[in-house]
């Protein structure tokens, strides 16, 4: 019996996965493929281009990929690995899986970080989650301190895998409302991505509603519980002058703007991403 060719099951795949609805089926088709056999997507495409085969044990276990995929869970999930910037994270079930807007955000703190005249800057990453934002700044500007605070055991698990080989990056286990207070008055950088779905605005994606954890995802009654929260603690944590960085939704700028101002915050500002939605709002402490 002829063997399949990979071109002939990436197609097979993104088919499959385009019934099913899934986002951009022919990358995630690749990148299945490319996990089953070890290879990077540009790989793949250069072995399905010179007319390689895919051999049975390897299209058995591209179909139960496929399977799950199409049933919608997070492609992340299944090659166990999530891109970040210039990293690669370990992600699966209980821990929330990076966004590519998030690497916009993450890029206000690094730059402040970069041109911060300490020898050792310190930087502060609530709700660190997989550790993305965190190990970005300490890997992109190493002669910072990082810490990075998770509320989650199972999200910190994650962390602590993702962060361990970062000598400058302290990661605990807590409440961003009562952990580092031995830091308070020396960040010059605090950085968030911190739960902001309102509580009855079910998000649509089956990978998100289904897989991210709750505790991720949702903020209170108009999502910004957290936010109230994470104000009022950075004004703790940050020197005079530092920058407080806070993901949110794309409806939640003007909201956030007026709850910092109330509470003292300095040029409230939101930055749009890629899209041209809000995505970030950055202030300075008094």
């Amino acid at each position: 019996m002829p063997q399949t060719t990979l071109a002939a099951a990436v197609r097979a795949a993104a088919e499959r996965l385009s019934t099913a609805g899934v986002p951009d089926p022919l990358v995630d088709a690749e990148l299945l493929v490319g996990h089953v056999r070890g290879l990077s997507r540009g790989e793949i495409q250069a072995a399905m281009v010179r007319g390689d085969s895919l051999d049975d044990a390897d299209a058995s276990a591209l179909d139960a990929l496929v399977d799950r995929r199409a049933a919608r869970e997070p492609l992340q999930h299944l090659t166990g690995v999530a891109p970040f910037r210039h990293l690669e994270l370990a992600v699966g079930p209980g821990v929330f899986v990076p966004r590519p807007e998030t690497e916009i955000v993450a890029q206000f703190a690094i730059d402040a970080l970069a041109a911060d005249a300490s020898a050792e800057p310190v930087a502060v990453d609530l709700c660190t989650g997989s550790g993305a934002i965190a190990l970005a700044m300490a890997s992109e500007v190493p002669h910072a301190r990082v810490f990075a605070v998770e509320l989650s055991p199972d999200a910190h698990a994650w962390a602590a895998r993702n962060t361990a080989a970062a000598d400058n990056l302290t990661l605990v286990l807590g409440d961003l409302a009562d952990t580092l207070v031995e830091l308070d008055g020396t960040a010059s950088v605090v950085i968030s991505n911190p739960p902001y779905v309102p509580d009855d605005e079910i998000p649509r994606d089956p990978e998100v509603r289904l897989h991210d954890p709750a505790l991720a995802l949702y903020g209170g009654a108009d999502g910004l519980d957290v936010v109230r929260v994470l104000s009022t603690r950075a004004l703790r944590l940050l020197r005079q002058g530092g920058l407080l960085v806070i993901e949110h939704g794309e409806l939640q700028g003007a909201q956030i703007r007026e709850l910092l101002e109330r509470d003292g915050w300095r040029a409230p500002t939101t930055h749009r991403d890629l899209t041209q939605r809000d995505r970030a709002t950055t202030a300075l402490r008094p």
